[in-house]
Formats: structure tokens, C-alpha cells, sequence
């Protein structure tokens, strides 16, 4: 081989060298944008995300909203944001004011052994009953169930005062009424099997829509307020035109119908 092709072909051997050394670094420089860019990417979208977290986590719950809501107040109400519920014949004197929360084991306990006494006395005049519902338990066991229970009350309350006192008697019922740290009411398809067993409900799409849609959410959030308002520390409490109804020396509701019957007869002397 002469010397001139062996200093040619050293000289190509070197340009092909350069040329895929050029090739790799442009190469290398084309991965570490990609690299650089996902990363940023990455940045940002993690940035965003805790962003959006921290959007969230500010933004006030359904509940909360509806505090704050305009009022769309049920039928059959009467008083500021229609928190004056009263269910009687307009004949009856006296007025039984009845504080419960949707929730409360102990109100269950009195609906079973007492809530059928309270309706006959109102249907035959002897008193009209002015209800008060609380949601307290919502906080003290978690859950919104006492929120969407009453909400829902408020819907059968729409249809007619009867249909609101059968609505809160199954509620309460043996078969119907959870355990306290059982959430069932926050679920709108419970509150409507339950309705089911109410003839004036069962199959009545206004009602259906009414809790659905969350109608009287914000009505609510105002009764509970008024509860929260009344002084009234616990559920089931009772009062006549103002005074407690309790088991003769002490501070306990009746809870028997015998004791119904005796506290009852006192204060509609009083």
C-alpha cells in the first residue's frame, strides 16, 4: 500500500470518527432537554396538583354552601326561612314543642313508644305539636346523615303536615333506623326505601326529585340553626308553650307512654 492511500484512508477513518462523535453529543444534548423538560413537566404538574389540593381543600363543603344558600322553604312552614313548623288542628290551645335530631338513638326509642300517642293526641286536638330538628350528631359521630334526613323531611313536609309525621315516624322505626355511627340517611336511596313505606310518598316523583336534588338543603341548615339557637342541649326534649315536659322530679323525657300520659296532662294544666 503506497503511502498517499494510507494517509487517506487514516484521514477518512478520522472524519468518520468526528462525524459519529458529533453525532452522539447532538444526540446526548436531544436527551438531556427531554429529560429537562419532562422533569419540568413534572414540576409543574405536581405544583398544579397541590395547587388544585390546596384550591380544594378551601372550598366549602356541600353542607357549608347551603348554610350560606338562599332558603327554599317547604309548604306547611311558616316564620323566618319557614323554620316554624307546626302540624295540629288550628282549634288546639296549647302547642308541644318537640326537639330531635334524625339521628338520635334515644329519639328512636320515644318515636317507638311514644310517637304513635303524639299523633292521635293531634289528631284529636288536644294539642298541636311544633317540631325542631337538630344535627348535631352529624358532628359528634361524623357523617351528614341528620343533615339529609332532615332535608328530606322537609320534602315530605312540602307534600302535606301528615305525610311529614308518617315520614318521621318510619325514619325512626325499628326496621328503618341505623345504628348512631351508622351514616345511612346521608344516602338519598335509603331516605327514599324509607319513603317507599309512606303511602303519600311512596311513587311520588316530586318528592323523589325534592330530596334528590337537595331542595330544602339550605331550609336545613336554617332548622338546625334555630335548634342550635334554642338553648335545647339534648335530644328527644320536650315543652309546653315553653316549659319542659319531663318525668316528674327530674330532667328526663317521658319515655313511656304512662309517662307521656302524666307529663303531658301536667303541663296542659299549666
Amino acid at each position: 500500500m503506497s503511502s498517499r492511500n494510507s494517509q487517506s484512508n487514516k484521514a477518512a477513518a478520522r472524519e468518520r470518527l468526528r462525524v459519529e462523535r458529533e453525532r452522539q453529543a447532538k444526540k446526548d444534548r436531544t436527551r438531556r432537554q427531554v429529560v429537562v423538560g419532562v422533569s419540568a413537566l413534572a414540576v409543574l404538574a405536581a405544583a398544579g396538583g397541590i395547587g388544585y389540593a390546596v384550591v380544594q381543600s378551601n372550598k366549602p363543603s356541600a353542607w357549608e354552601a347551603a348554610a350560606k344558600a338562599s332558603v327554599t322553604a317547604p309548604k306547611n312552614t311558616t316564620g323566618t326561612n319557614g323554620t316554624t313548623v307546626v302540624v295540629g288542628k288550628a282549634s288546639a290551645k296549647k302547642t308541644l314543642e318537640l326537639y330531635e335530631d334524625s339521628r338520635c338513638p334515644v329519639c328512636a326509642t320515644f318515636e317507638q313508644s311514644v310517637g304513635s300517642t303524639v299523633e292521635k293526641d293531634v289528631e284529636a286536638g288536644k294539642y298541636k305539636i311544633k317540631y325542631i330538628g337538630a344535627t348535631f350528631i352529624d358532628d359528634a359521630a361524623t357523617g351528614e346523615g341528620s343533615k339529609n334526613a332532615l332535608s328530606a323531611l322537609g320534602a315530605a313536609l312540602n307534600v302535606s303536615p301528615e305525610a311529614f309525621l308518617k315520614y318521621k315516624a318510619a325514619l325512626y322505626s325499628t326496621e328503618f333506623h341505623p345504628e348512631e355511627n351508622d351514616d345511612k340517611f346521608a344516602k338519598d336511596s335509603y331516605l327514599l326505601e324509607v319513603a317507599d313505606s309512606v303511602p303519600a310518598l311512596k311513587g311520588n316523583a316530586a318528592f323523589k326529585k325534592n330530596v334528590e336534588d337537595g331542595t330544602f338543603d339550605a331550609w336545613a341548615m336554617k332548622m338546625s340553626k334555630a335548634f342550635d339557637d334554642s338553648g335545647v342541649t339534648g335530644t328527644p326534649s320536650l315543652k309546653m308553650d315553653g316549659k319542659p315536659v319531663t318525668v316528674a322530679g327530674t330532667d328526663n323525657p317521658p319515655m313511656t307512654v304512662a309517662e307521656f300520659d302524666t307529663a303531658v296532662a301536667t303541663a296542659l294544666k299549666g
